[in-house]
Protein backbone atom coordinates (compact mmCIF):
# COMPACT_ATOMS: atom_id res chain seq x y z
CA UNK A 1 0.00 0.00 0.00
CA UNK A 2 1.23 3.56 -0.73
CA UNK A 3 2.47 5.41 2.33
CA UNK A 4 2.25 9.12 3.09
CA UNK A 5 5.67 10.79 3.40
CA UNK A 6 6.95 14.30 4.05
CA UNK A 7 8.39 16.53 1.38
CA UNK A 8 12.05 15.66 2.00
CA UNK A 9 11.37 11.92 1.85
CA UNK A 10 9.27 12.35 -1.29
CA UNK A 11 12.15 14.09 -3.01
CA UNK A 12 14.62 11.35 -2.06
CA UNK A 13 12.21 8.63 -3.17
CA UNK A 14 11.66 10.31 -6.54
CA UNK A 15 15.40 10.48 -7.20
CA UNK A 16 15.94 6.88 -6.10
CA UNK A 17 13.02 5.56 -8.13
CA UNK A 18 14.51 7.18 -11.24
CA UNK A 19 17.93 5.61 -10.54
CA UNK A 20 19.54 9.04 -10.29
CA UNK A 21 21.17 8.09 -6.99
CA UNK A 22 23.97 6.19 -8.74
CA UNK A 23 22.31 2.77 -8.43
CA UNK A 24 21.78 2.13 -12.18
CA UNK A 25 23.66 -0.95 -13.34
CA UNK A 26 23.18 -1.28 -17.11
CA UNK A 27 21.23 -0.13 -20.15
CA UNK A 28 18.66 -2.93 -20.18
CA UNK A 29 17.97 -2.85 -16.45
CA UNK A 30 17.68 0.95 -16.54
CA UNK A 31 15.09 0.90 -19.34
CA UNK A 32 13.15 -1.80 -17.49
CA UNK A 33 13.17 0.20 -14.27
CA UNK A 34 12.21 3.47 -15.95
CA UNK A 35 9.54 1.76 -18.08
CA UNK A 36 10.55 3.41 -21.36
CA UNK A 37 12.86 5.94 -22.97
CA UNK A 38 11.52 8.84 -24.99
CA UNK A 39 12.99 9.21 -28.49
CA UNK A 40 13.51 12.60 -30.06
CA UNK A 41 15.75 13.66 -32.96
CA UNK A 42 16.84 16.83 -31.14
CA UNK A 43 20.49 16.36 -30.22
CA UNK A 44 21.80 19.75 -29.12
CA UNK A 45 24.00 17.80 -26.70
CA UNK A 46 23.04 14.14 -27.19
CA UNK A 47 19.75 12.54 -28.12
CA UNK A 48 17.28 12.41 -25.20
CA UNK A 49 17.47 8.62 -25.01
CA UNK A 50 21.27 8.76 -24.74
CA UNK A 51 21.32 11.65 -22.27
CA UNK A 52 18.76 9.99 -19.98
CA UNK A 53 20.93 6.87 -19.85
CA UNK A 54 24.14 8.87 -19.40
CA UNK A 55 22.67 10.82 -16.45
CA UNK A 56 22.24 7.50 -14.65
CA UNK A 57 25.05 5.33 -15.96
CA UNK A 58 27.77 7.76 -16.94
CA UNK A 59 29.73 6.72 -20.01
CA UNK A 60 28.06 3.63 -21.45
CA UNK A 61 28.51 1.70 -24.68
CA UNK A 62 26.32 3.63 -27.12
CA UNK A 63 26.20 0.61 -29.41
CA UNK A 64 24.57 -1.44 -26.67
CA UNK A 65 21.25 0.32 -27.12
CA UNK A 66 21.23 -0.61 -30.81
CA UNK A 67 22.21 -4.20 -30.04
CA UNK A 68 19.40 -4.54 -27.50
CA UNK A 69 16.93 -3.07 -30.00
CA UNK A 70 17.86 -4.60 -33.33
CA UNK A 71 20.00 -7.68 -32.62
CA UNK A 72 18.88 -9.14 -29.30
CA UNK A 73 15.29 -7.77 -29.52
CA UNK A 74 15.17 -7.21 -25.77
CA UNK A 75 13.93 -3.68 -26.42
CA UNK A 76 11.58 -2.39 -29.11
CA UNK A 77 10.53 0.96 -30.53
CA UNK A 78 6.91 2.09 -30.71
CA UNK A 79 5.21 5.47 -30.75
CA UNK A 80 8.47 7.44 -30.29
CA UNK A 81 9.38 5.42 -27.18
CA UNK A 82 11.81 2.57 -26.47
CA UNK A 83 10.20 -0.20 -24.41
CA UNK A 84 11.46 -3.41 -22.79
CA UNK A 85 10.15 -6.44 -24.67
CA UNK A 86 8.29 -7.50 -21.51
CA UNK A 87 5.97 -4.53 -22.12
CA UNK A 88 4.89 -5.78 -25.55
CA UNK A 89 1.63 -7.44 -24.33
CA UNK A 90 0.64 -4.12 -22.75
CA UNK A 91 1.56 -2.16 -25.88
CA UNK A 92 -0.32 -4.64 -28.07
CA UNK A 93 -3.49 -3.90 -26.13
CA UNK A 94 -3.04 -0.20 -26.99
CA UNK A 95 -2.35 -1.12 -30.62
CA UNK A 96 -5.67 -2.95 -30.80
CA UNK A 97 -7.31 0.05 -29.20
CA UNK A 98 -5.94 2.33 -31.92
CA UNK A 99 -7.60 0.13 -34.55
CA UNK A 100 -11.00 0.86 -32.98
CA UNK A 101 -10.35 4.42 -31.82
CA UNK A 102 -12.76 7.05 -33.14
CA UNK A 103 -13.11 9.53 -30.29
CA UNK A 104 -10.62 12.37 -30.74
CA UNK A 105 -10.21 14.57 -33.80
CA UNK A 106 -6.85 12.95 -34.45
CA UNK A 107 -8.33 9.43 -34.31
CA UNK A 108 -11.15 10.40 -36.65
CA UNK A 109 -8.61 11.85 -39.05
CA UNK A 110 -6.61 8.55 -39.00
CA UNK A 111 -9.75 6.59 -39.75
CA UNK A 112 -10.70 8.92 -42.61
CA UNK A 113 -7.18 8.79 -44.05
CA UNK A 114 -7.19 4.98 -44.06
CA UNK A 115 -10.70 4.85 -45.53
CA UNK A 116 -9.69 7.17 -48.37
CA UNK A 117 -6.41 5.32 -48.97
CA UNK A 118 -7.34 1.64 -48.90
CA UNK A 119 -5.30 0.92 -52.02
CA UNK A 120 -2.32 2.83 -50.65
CA UNK A 121 -2.48 0.84 -47.40
CA UNK A 122 -2.63 -2.47 -49.30
CA UNK A 123 0.36 -1.41 -51.41
CA UNK A 124 2.47 -0.50 -48.35
CA UNK A 125 1.68 -3.77 -46.55
CA UNK A 126 2.29 -5.80 -49.71
CA UNK A 127 5.66 -4.18 -50.41
CA UNK A 128 6.83 -4.58 -46.83
CA UNK A 129 5.72 -8.19 -46.82
CA UNK A 130 7.45 -8.86 -50.15
CA UNK A 131 10.59 -6.72 -49.88
CA UNK A 132 10.90 -5.57 -46.26
CA UNK A 133 12.50 -4.25 -44.23
CA UNK A 134 12.30 -0.94 -46.11
CA UNK A 135 12.95 2.74 -45.54
CA UNK A 136 10.09 5.15 -46.16
CA UNK A 137 11.86 6.43 -49.29
CA UNK A 138 11.73 2.91 -50.75
CA UNK A 139 7.93 3.19 -50.99
CA UNK A 140 5.96 5.17 -53.56
CA UNK A 141 3.42 7.78 -52.54
CA UNK A 142 0.20 6.26 -53.83
CA UNK A 143 -2.06 8.29 -51.57
CA UNK A 144 -5.08 10.13 -52.93
CA UNK A 145 -3.34 13.32 -51.77
CA UNK A 146 -0.01 12.72 -53.53
CA UNK A 147 1.49 15.95 -54.77
CA UNK A 148 -0.60 17.94 -52.30
CA UNK A 149 0.54 19.47 -49.02
CA UNK A 150 -1.41 18.87 -45.81
CA UNK A 151 -1.56 21.87 -43.48
CA UNK A 152 -0.15 19.80 -40.59
CA UNK A 153 1.87 17.02 -42.23
CA UNK A 154 3.15 18.61 -45.41
CA UNK A 155 3.63 16.19 -48.28
CA UNK A 156 4.95 13.24 -46.22
CA UNK A 157 2.04 10.94 -47.05
CA UNK A 158 4.15 7.76 -46.99
CA UNK A 159 5.41 8.71 -43.54
CA UNK A 160 1.89 9.34 -42.32
CA UNK A 161 0.71 5.94 -43.52
CA UNK A 162 3.66 4.20 -41.85
CA UNK A 163 3.07 6.01 -38.55
CA UNK A 164 -0.62 5.10 -38.49
CA UNK A 165 0.02 1.45 -39.34
CA UNK A 166 2.71 1.33 -36.65
CA UNK A 167 0.36 2.68 -34.00
CA UNK A 168 -2.19 0.03 -35.00
CA UNK A 169 0.42 -2.74 -34.73
CA UNK A 170 0.26 -3.75 -38.39
CA UNK A 171 3.90 -2.88 -39.01
CA UNK A 172 6.88 -2.11 -36.81
CA UNK A 173 10.31 -0.48 -36.70
CA UNK A 174 12.95 -3.20 -36.99
CA UNK A 175 16.14 -1.20 -37.41
CA UNK A 176 17.72 2.05 -38.48
CA UNK A 177 19.93 2.98 -41.41
CA UNK A 178 21.71 6.31 -41.18
CA UNK A 179 19.24 7.33 -38.50
CA UNK A 180 16.25 6.53 -40.74
CA UNK A 181 13.75 3.93 -39.57
CA UNK A 182 13.49 0.53 -41.22
CA UNK A 183 9.92 -0.78 -41.42
CA UNK A 184 8.58 -4.32 -41.70
CA UNK A 185 5.31 -6.20 -41.21
CA UNK A 186 4.57 -6.93 -37.57
CA UNK A 187 4.41 -10.69 -37.91
CA UNK A 188 8.10 -10.85 -38.76
CA UNK A 189 9.35 -9.13 -35.61
CA UNK A 190 6.71 -9.66 -32.91
CA UNK A 191 6.72 -12.90 -30.91
CA UNK A 192 3.41 -14.79 -30.62
CA UNK A 193 0.69 -13.16 -28.50
CA UNK A 194 -0.08 -16.06 -26.18
CA UNK A 195 -2.32 -14.20 -23.74
CA UNK A 196 -3.72 -10.91 -25.07
CA UNK A 197 -4.37 -8.29 -22.41
CA UNK A 198 -7.51 -6.21 -22.38
CA UNK A 199 -7.14 -2.45 -22.61
CA UNK A 200 -8.22 -2.16 -18.98
CA UNK A 201 -5.58 -4.67 -17.88
CA UNK A 202 -2.91 -2.86 -19.88
CA UNK A 203 -3.86 0.54 -18.46
CA UNK A 204 -3.81 -0.83 -14.92
CA UNK A 205 -0.42 -2.47 -15.45
CA UNK A 206 1.03 0.71 -16.91
CA UNK A 207 -0.28 2.80 -14.00
CA UNK A 208 1.43 0.43 -11.58
CA UNK A 209 4.69 0.56 -13.51
CA UNK A 210 4.55 4.34 -13.77
CA UNK A 211 3.99 4.74 -10.02
CA UNK A 212 6.98 2.48 -9.31
CA UNK A 213 9.19 4.34 -11.81
CA UNK A 214 8.28 7.79 -10.45
CA UNK A 215 8.30 6.74 -6.79
CA UNK A 216 5.84 9.33 -5.50
CA UNK A 217 2.67 11.09 -6.50
CA UNK A 218 0.83 14.08 -5.07
CA UNK A 219 -2.70 13.26 -3.89
CA UNK A 220 -4.83 16.01 -2.34
CA UNK A 221 -1.77 17.87 -1.10
CA UNK A 222 -0.03 14.76 0.31
CA UNK A 223 2.91 12.87 -1.11
CA UNK A 224 2.12 9.16 -1.50
CA UNK A 225 5.16 6.91 -1.90
CA UNK A 226 5.48 3.56 -3.62
CA UNK A 227 6.13 0.91 -0.94
CA UNK A 228 9.04 -0.68 -2.83
CA UNK A 229 11.22 2.45 -3.13
CA UNK A 230 13.60 3.25 -0.26
CA UNK A 231 13.66 6.72 1.27
CA UNK A 232 17.24 6.56 2.59
CA UNK A 233 19.36 9.69 2.17
CA UNK A 234 20.72 10.23 -1.35
CA UNK A 235 24.45 10.80 -1.85
CA UNK A 236 25.89 14.06 -3.10
CA UNK A 237 26.08 12.90 -6.73
CA UNK A 238 25.98 15.63 -9.40
CA UNK A 239 24.65 15.19 -12.92
CA UNK A 240 22.70 17.08 -15.58
CA UNK A 241 19.27 16.09 -16.84
CA UNK A 242 17.75 15.90 -20.30
CA UNK A 243 14.73 18.19 -20.78
CA UNK A 244 12.83 14.93 -21.48
CA UNK A 245 13.97 13.21 -18.26
CA UNK A 246 11.05 11.64 -16.38
CA UNK A 247 12.18 13.25 -13.12
CA UNK A 248 11.20 16.64 -14.54
CA UNK A 249 8.95 15.71 -17.47
CA UNK A 250 5.86 16.66 -15.46
CA UNK A 251 6.77 20.31 -14.94
CA UNK A 252 4.15 20.93 -12.23
CA UNK A 253 5.28 17.87 -10.27
CA UNK A 254 8.93 18.93 -10.60
CA UNK A 255 8.09 22.37 -9.28
CA UNK A 256 6.18 20.91 -6.32
CA UNK A 257 8.97 18.42 -5.51
CA UNK A 258 12.06 20.55 -6.07
CA UNK A 259 10.83 24.14 -6.03
CA UNK A 260 12.24 24.32 -9.56
CA UNK A 261 10.32 25.94 -12.39
CA UNK A 262 11.50 24.58 -15.71
CA UNK A 263 10.35 25.16 -19.26
CA UNK A 264 12.00 24.05 -22.50
CA UNK A 265 12.39 27.28 -24.47
CA UNK A 266 13.36 25.88 -27.89
CA UNK A 267 10.18 27.21 -29.47
CA UNK A 268 10.22 30.53 -27.62
CA UNK A 269 11.51 33.51 -29.67
CA UNK A 270 15.10 34.27 -28.54
CA UNK A 271 14.20 37.70 -27.24
CA UNK A 272 11.55 36.20 -24.95
CA UNK A 273 13.62 33.37 -23.49
CA UNK A 274 14.27 33.51 -19.76
CA UNK A 275 17.31 31.24 -20.02
CA UNK A 276 18.28 29.58 -23.30
CA UNK A 277 17.44 27.32 -26.23
CA UNK A 278 18.30 23.92 -24.68
CA UNK A 279 19.00 24.25 -20.97
CA UNK A 280 19.75 21.25 -18.74
CA UNK A 281 18.84 21.16 -15.03
CA UNK A 282 21.68 20.38 -12.61
CA UNK A 283 20.82 17.68 -10.05
CA UNK A 284 22.92 17.49 -6.88
CA UNK A 285 21.88 14.67 -4.57
CA UNK A 286 18.13 15.04 -4.22
CA UNK A 287 17.94 18.73 -5.14
CA UNK A 288 17.93 20.59 -8.44
CA UNK A 289 20.36 23.41 -7.77
CA UNK A 290 20.93 25.11 -11.10
CA UNK A 291 20.82 24.93 -14.86
CA UNK A 292 23.35 25.01 -17.65
CA UNK A 293 23.27 25.38 -21.44
CA UNK A 294 25.87 23.24 -23.21
CA UNK A 295 25.93 22.86 -26.98
CA UNK A 296 27.79 20.17 -28.91
CA UNK A 297 28.89 21.08 -32.44
CA UNK A 298 29.21 17.77 -34.30
CA UNK A 299 30.92 19.44 -37.23
CA UNK A 300 33.85 20.76 -35.19
CA UNK A 301 33.66 18.31 -32.27
CA UNK A 302 33.50 21.20 -29.77
CA UNK A 303 31.17 21.38 -26.78
CA UNK A 304 30.81 24.85 -25.34
CA UNK A 305 28.78 26.25 -22.46
CA UNK A 306 26.52 29.12 -23.48
CA UNK A 307 25.10 29.93 -20.06
CA UNK A 308 24.97 29.03 -16.36
CA UNK A 309 22.36 29.81 -13.72
CA UNK A 310 22.08 28.95 -10.05
CA UNK A 311 24.66 26.75 -8.33
CA UNK A 312 26.89 25.23 -11.00
CA UNK A 313 29.99 25.12 -8.79
CA UNK A 314 30.41 21.37 -9.16
CA UNK A 315 29.27 20.91 -12.72
CA UNK A 316 32.60 21.29 -14.58
CA UNK A 317 33.80 17.72 -13.83
CA UNK A 318 30.37 16.49 -14.97
CA UNK A 319 30.74 18.37 -18.25
CA UNK A 320 34.21 16.89 -18.75
CA UNK A 321 32.76 13.40 -18.37
CA UNK A 322 30.02 14.33 -20.82
CA UNK A 323 32.63 15.58 -23.29
CA UNK A 324 34.44 12.29 -22.94
CA UNK A 325 31.25 10.37 -23.62
CA UNK A 326 30.56 12.47 -26.72
CA UNK A 327 34.23 12.48 -27.75
CA UNK A 328 34.03 16.26 -27.75
CA UNK A 329 36.54 18.96 -26.93
CA UNK A 330 36.15 22.22 -25.03
CA UNK A 331 35.47 25.15 -27.34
Amino acid sequence: MPRTVDHDRARRIAVRAQLLDGSATGVLDTVRRLGFLQIDPIATVATPQELVLWSRLGAFDRGELDRLLWDERRLFEWNALIWPIESLPMVRAWMRGYRRANTTARERWWRQFLEQNKGFRRYVLHELGRRGPLLSRDLEDRSVERGQRHRWHGSRHVGRMLEILQLRGEIGIVGRSGGQRLWDVADRWQPPDDRPLTRREADRLFAQQRFRALGVRLVKGEWRAHPEVADDPVGDRVTVLSPFDRLIHDRARAEALFGFRYRLEMYVPPAKREYGYYVLPVLRGDRIVGRIEPRFDRRTGDMQVLGRWGDTSRVDPVLERLRGFLQATAA
